[in-house]
Order: C-alpha cells, then structure tokens, then sequence
C-alpha cells in the first residue's frame, strides 16, 4: 500500500514545471488561487512548478482543465 500524501517525482522536471507555471500565469492565477481552484495547498502547486511533485492523474486533469490546457500539453507525454 502506497503511502498517503504527495508523490515525489522519480526525477525533478524543471521544463515540466516551467510549462505549468507558465500556464498558470496566462491564465491570470497566482499559486494560492490556483491551490484553491483544484484543492490543493499552495505547497502542492510549487512542488508541480519545481518539477517536484507527480500529481495522479485525476489531479493532472483538474490542472489542466483549470488552465485550459491539457495533460499532454503541460505534462510532456
């Protein structure tokens, strides 16, 4: 059984985290607003800028439908 709590990235993905940020810019939030969009902590989405955090997908999803993007845009796939 898979701790709870916040999944580390295997390897931190600066370009990954670059994309997100960017977006979130565009799309007129700040992290604390953007935490509060999707339910996370405003920790939750420096960590997905760092590159640092591997959100599941359902997460992955509300990012991206919140920044009118899409997984594979933000994400890389």
């Amino acid at each position: 059984m898979a701790p709870p709590g916040p999944v580390r990235a295997a390897e931190p993905d600066g370009a990954t985290g670059a994309r997100i940020k960017e977006a979130r810019k565009a799309a007129g939030f700040t992290q604390q607003s953007m935490a509060a969009e999707i339910g996370v902590s405003r920790q939750t989405v420096i960590a997905m800028e760092s590159g640092d955090y591997a959100p599941s997908v359902y997460l992955a999803l509300k990012v991206a439908r919140v920044l009118t993007s899409t997984v594979e845009e933000l994400w890389g796939a």
